[in-house]
C-alpha cells in the first residue's frame, strides 16, 4: 500500500494592523490558490484570528505576543515553535525588522523557502523602490518573484455577521472619525462630522458612527451637533465592519483601519487624509473609494467632502 505523502505545510506571517491585513487578504488567497492542498498556517496577532477563521486562507493559526527583545524565555519558545512546525515554506507578507529576527530563529540549518526581505532568504523581494509602492502592488511583486503570478483583489464575500441588531432601517451612511490616538493630524474635526451628519439625516439617510470604545468621546461630540446619529462606538466586530460596509448607502472616514474595511466591502467611500501620511502608499481600495487630501484637515471643507460622497 502506498503511504501519502503528508502536505506542504506553510507558514503567512501578517502581524497587522487593520488596514495592513486588508490589504493582504488578496496575497491571502493568492497562497492559497497556489498550494491548494497544503497545511497553511497564519502568525499574526490575537485581533485578527476571530476575524479570520472563517476564511478558505487557513487551516491553522498562531497568535505571535510580539515579545521584547528584553523577554528571552519567550523568542526561545517562538524560536521552538517555528523549528517545530517544519514548514517547508515561508511568506512573510509583515516584510519586518521583527519578522527578519524570526526568519534567523529558523537557524541556518534546514531553513524553509522563504519570501520575504530577510537577508539570505531563498525569494527574497528584490526592489530597492518596495517601500515607495503602495502595499496591494508591493505584494503582487513579492508573491510573483516568490512564483505566484495573479493575486486577485480582496474579497469579503466569506465574512458574516448578523448586523439586522443594530436596527437600522433604510438607507444608512457610515462615519468614521476616528484614528490613531497619537496621530491627532491625521483626523478630520469632530465638529465637521456632526455637520456633515446634519445634512445626512436632513436628506433622509441615517448617519451611523463607528469607532473603538475609546472614540465614543467623538460620538458624542459628533451627536451633539446632530442627535439623528447613531453611535455604535465599541459595538462592532471588525466582521460586522465588513457587513455595515456592504450593506451600507456610503462612508466618509479618516486614514484608518476600518475604512481599508468598509471600502474593500464595495461601499461607496470618501478617505481624508492629511499631509502626514502618503495616500500613494496607504490608501484604502476599493471598487468605489475617493481619496480626499489636504496638508491640513482643519481646512478640509465641508461641501468638498459632502460633494464627494456618492451614496447608492
Amino acid at each position: 500500500m502506498t503511504v501519502p505523502e503528508p502536505p506542504v505545510r506553510i507558514l503567512v506571517i501578517k502581524l497587522g494592523a487593520l488596514g495592513d491585513i486588508v490589504l493582504a487578504l488578496g496575497p491571502f488567497a493568492a497562497i492559497r490558490r497556489a498550494h491548494p492542498d497544503a497545511h497553511i498556517t497564519l502568525l499574526t496577532t490575537r485581533p485578527y484570528v476571530d476575524f479570520l477563521k472563517p476564511s478558505p486562507y487557513f487551516d491553522d493559526f498562531w497568535e505571535d505576543d510580539r515579545p521584547s527583545l528584553i523577554q528571552l524565555s519567550r523568542w526561545w519558545a517562538l524560536r521552538r515553535r517555528l523549528r517545530g512546525g517544519q514548514f517547508d515554506k515561508v511568506y512573510d507578507l509583515q516584510t519586518s525588522d521583527r519578522s527578519g529576527w524570526y526568519f534567523r530563529l529558523m537557524g541556518t540549518g534546514a531553513r524553509p523557502q522563504w519570501s520575504g526581505i530577510a537577508r539570505g532568504c531563498s525569494h527574497p523581494h528584490a526592489n530597492p523602490r518596495r517601500d515607495f509602492m503602495h502595499s496591494i502592488e508591493r505584494q503582487k511583486e513579492q508573491m510573483a518573484m516568490a512564483g505566484i503570478s495573479h493575486v486577485p483583489d480582496t474579497d469579503l464575500s466569506w465574512v458574516a455577521a448578523p448586523i439586522d441588531r443594530f436596527g437600522l432601517a433604510g438607507g444608512f451612511c457610515l462615519l468614521v472619525p476616528g484614528g490613531a490616538p497619537h496621530r491627532p493630524a491625521k483626523r478630520w474635526p469632530a465638529a465637521n462630522y456632526g455637520a456633515l451628519a446634519a445634512k445626512l439625516s436632513a436628506g433622509g439617510i441615517q448617519p451611523v458612527i463607528l469607532g473603538t470604545a475609546g472614540e465614543t468621546p467623538l460620538a458624542a461630540a459628533i451627536r451633539g451637533i446632530c442627535g439623528a446619529a447613531l453611535d455604535l462606538t465599541g459595538q462592532t466586530s471588525l466582521a460586522d465592519i465588513a457587513a455595515l460596509g456592504r450593506a451600507a448607502a456610503g462612508a466618509v472616514g479618516n486614514d484608518t483601519g476600518p475604512m481599508h474595511m468598509i471600502a474593500a466591502a464595495g461601499c461607496p467611500s470618501v478617505v481624508l487624509f492629511s499631509g502626514v501620511s502618503d495616500p500613494s502608499l496607504t490608501a484604502p481600495r476599493g471598487p468605489q473609494t475617493t481619496i480626499l487630501q489636504r496638508d491640513s484637515l482643519v481646512d478640509m471643507k465641508l461641501d468638498e467632502v459632502a460633494a464627494a460622497l456618492s451614496l447608492r
